[in-house]
C-alpha cells in the first residue's frame, strides 16, 4: 500500500486528535466511580458521578441564572481585556519607549494574586457586575498584550524593508505585515485568556456575588452539598473548554493560510507532500 493511499484511509484528523483525552476521561470517570464506591465513604465526601449529574439536574433551574451571569460577567470581561491588550501591544510596538516601559510593569501586574485583589474590588466597587468583570479584565490582558506584542515584534525585518523601499508608509507596513505577523500569537494569547476567564468571573463571585456560578459552589460548600459543587465544576470546566473551542474554530477561519503552512510542512516532513 502506497503512502498516499495509507493517507486517505486513515481516520480523519480531528477524530485522531479527540480519542487520547476522550479516552482519558471516560477512564478517570471510571476509576473516580470505583473508588467512590469501593471505598464506602458517605457521599458529601466523595460522591459517585452519577450522583453529582442527578445533583445538577435538580437544582437545573439556579444554575441555569447562575451560568448566564457567570457568562455575561465573562464576555464583558472579555472584552474589555481584547481592547485594552490589543491597544497595549499596539502602543509598545509604535514606541521602543513604551515598550521598555510597559514591558516590566505588565509582568510585575502578575505577581500580584488576584484573590488578594477581590476582596479590595469588592469593597471599592460593592456587590454588583463591575468588580467581576475587573477581575475577568486582570486575568485576561497579560496573555493578550504580551503576546500580541510579541507577534507584532517578530514580523519579518527583510519584507518590511522591501515594503519601505518601495515607498510604503508606517501605517502601510503595520497594516500589511505586522498586524498579519502577529495574529497567530495573538489567537494564541487569546485562547489562554479564554481558558482562565470564566474561573475569573467564579472567583470575584466566590468572594462576593449575589448571583452566578462561584456563589453556587459557596452556597453549596456551606451546606455540604459535594456533589454540586463537582457539578459546578464540571459547568465551568466545559464552558471554559467551549470558549477554547469557539476560539480555535475562529482561528481557523480567519488564518487559512496559516494552517494551510503548517499542514504543507508537516507533509513534507512525513513525506507525504
Amino acid at each position: 500500500m502506497s503512502d498516499s493511499t495509507e493517507h486517505r484511509t486513515r481516520p480523519p484528523r480531528w477524530l485522531r486528535e479527540a480519542f487520547p483525552p476522550a479516552l482519558l476521561i471516560v477512564l478517570a470517570i471510571l476509576t473516580w466511580h470505583a473508588a467512590a464506591v469501593e471505598s464506602g465513604l458517605a457521599s458529601f465526601i466523595l460522591p459517585t458521578p452519577a450522583q453529582v449529574i442527578a445533583a445538577g439536574w435538580e437544582t437545573r433551574a439556579i444554575l441555569g441564572q447562575a451560568i448566564l451571569t457567570t457568562m455575561i460577567e465573562t464576555a464583558l470581561g472579555l472584552g474589555i481585556a481584547l481592547a485594552f491588550g490589543i491597544l497595549i501591544a499596539a502602543a509598545m510596538d509604535l514606541s521602543p519607549f513604551l515598550r521598555r516601559a510597559l514591558y516590566p510593569i505588565l509582568v510585575a501586574s502578575q505577581t500580584v494574586q488576584i484573590l488578594a485583589i477581590a476582596p479590595l474590588l469588592i469593597i471599592w466597587f460593592g456587590f454588583g457586575l463591575l468588580p467581576k468583570v475587573i477581575i475577568v479584565v486582570l486575568i485576561c490582558f497579560f496573555p493578550l498584550a504580551v503576546s500580541t506584542a510579541d507577534g507584532l515584534a517578530s514580523s519579518d525585518p527583510d519584507l518590511i524593508a522591501l515594503l519601505r523601499s518601495m515607498g510604503a508608509s508606517r501605517g502601510q507596513v503595520w497594516r500589511m505585515v505586522r498586524l498579519p505577523s502577529a495574529l497567530p500569537a495573538f489567537f494564541s494569547g487569546l485562547r489562554v485568556a479564554v481558558t482562565y476567564s470564566v474561573v475569573g468571573a467564579t472567583i470575584g463571585e466566590w468572594v462576593g456575588g449575589s448571583q452566578g456560578l462561584g456563589l453556587y459552589m459557596l452556597r453549596s460548600k456551606n451546606a455540604l452539598a459535594t456533589d454540586q459543587v463537582f457539578f459546578a465544576m464540571l459547568i465551568t470546566s466545559v464552558l471554559s473548554i467551549g470558549l477554547f473551542v469557539l476560539v480555535y474554530l475562529i482561528e481557523r477561519l480567519a488564518l487559512p493560510w496559516y494552517y494551510s503552512a503548517q499542514r504543507k510542512e508537516q507533509w513534507e516532513e512525513t513525506g507525504i507532500f
